[in-house]
């Protein structure tokens, strides 16, 4: 972190600002705003950005190492195979808590990650509205390898809707408008100019999809997928996807499964605590307290079980579709008027010829959870982006 741009910010901070701020930004977006922003963003040192980087692409290189080696090939369940050109995955996260080593310093650890956009279109907005009500020093950007603002919505616009009519592209989401990260959608659709279209409204017709706008019933050509496709939903999945229709998915949904817990088990190296398949283990850790139990096909959190007992591991129906992963320790690493919250980095990539890491988001709580709908009571914690030295 940077000491001196943290006392900065904090010194000249006003809980007037911050509501202005927020208002604003809830304004912009017709009152979508279902979470709560953080009233700073991040300011990270020059060497901490450099370690981060080079953290998410040693993980890049490692899936793309175990897709070429066809480690990820039993991913996706077949109950939620999606048939139709995979090509490769258009959009990749990695999530990481900042810990503290053992010397002391700050260390990013993998948590999560998943071959699947979030909040491509909102953090765009987020940044422009930080800069428009708090003055912050020049030289900062929370872009990377180049890219700018408006170098970071070309390559969107060229990624989802390439060379396609905009009216027959679609973000695709299941029951859009009860989605805690509805505000992105229509992010999207003031940056890119796709409408938000439910599953639900889908039709086939000739061998495509198709959905109503008016009384008009418009060819759908490229989906742009916001839909987790889990066991929760998988019947309404089943229906609608079923048929190999004519469309070009960006990104294909088989890749979530893929680039997703799956694969936690095929990284190692100094930013990816320990993970484990139950089944593979021939015993359990000593230490079993010390990790956490994830089912391998439900996300968001759920069915997880911080520091398991050897009774639950053991009860599992199948310990196949189960993981342990080493538990990671998040450190207090932004400092606020009302205490050090804790600090989880999603690092943001587009993948056209080849990955990039483009953007970043951040999620910070004092409490046990991290997620964007959680600490909705508290102050200082919330959503937010990273700055760095550029």
């Amino acid at each position: 972190m940077v000491p001196e741009l943290r006392r900065q910010f904090n010194s000249r901070f006003s809980p007037e600002t911050y509501r202005a701020f927020v208002a604003d930004l809830d304004h912009s977006l017709d009152r979508t705003l279902r979470f709560r922003i953080n009233e700073s963003p991040l300011f990270l040192s020059r060497e901490f950005s450099a370690l981060l980087c080079e953290a998410a692409d040693d993980v890049v290189s490692q899936l793309r190492r175990a897709h070429a080696r066809g480690l990820l090939e039993g991913a996706v369940p077949p109950a939620l195979t999606v048939p139709g050109a995979e090509g490769h995955a258009w959009f990749l996260q990695l999530d990481f808590a900042i810990t503290r080593s053992a010397a002391g310093d700050c260390r990013p650890q993998l948590i999560e990650l998943q071959g699947f956009p979030s909040l491509y279109g909102f953090q765009y907005f987020l940044n422009r509205k930080i800069r428009q009500h708090f003055p912050l020093p020049d030289g900062l950007s929370p872009y990377y390898n180049g890219v700018d603002g408006a170098g970071y919505l070309e390559r969107l616009k060229r990624i989802i809707v390439a060379d396609a009519d905009p009216e027959t592209v679609v973000l695709l989401e299941r029951l859009p408008h009860e989605q805690v990260t509805r505000a992105d959608f229509l992010c999207m659709q003031q940056l890119v100019g796709i409408p938000t279209v439910c599953v639900s409204d889908l039709r086939v017709r000739r061998g495509r999809f198709h959905y109503r706008q008016g009384e008009r019933e418009i060819p759908i050509h490229r989906i742009y997928n916001r839909i987790i496709f889990d066991l929760a939903n998988r019947d309404e999945c089943r229906v609608c996807f079923r048929d190999d229709v004519e469309v070009t998915w960006v990104g294909h949904p088989n890749w979530f499964f893929r680039f997703s817990k799956y694969a936690l088990p095929h990284l190692e190296g100094p930013y990816t605590p320990g993970c484990h398949v139950v089944a593979d283990l021939e015993q359990l850790p000593a230490d079993l307290g010390e990790y956490v139990l994830k089912p391998l096909f439900a996300f968001s959190g759920a069915g997880v079980v911080v520091g398991p007992t050897a009774e639950q591991v053991s009860s599992l129906e199948d310990p196949r579709h189960w993981l342990l992963q080493r538990r990671v320790d998040y450190t207090p690493a932004l400092e606020t008027p009302l205490g050090a919250s804790k600090v989880e980095i999603r690092m943001m990539y587009l993948w056209e010829d080849e990955p990039l890491l483009v953007n970043n988001l951040v999620r910070t709580s004092r409490g046990a959870l991290m997620g964007v709908s959680r600490n909705r009571e508290e102050e200082w914690v919330g959503a937010t982006l990273a700055y760095h030295p550029v």
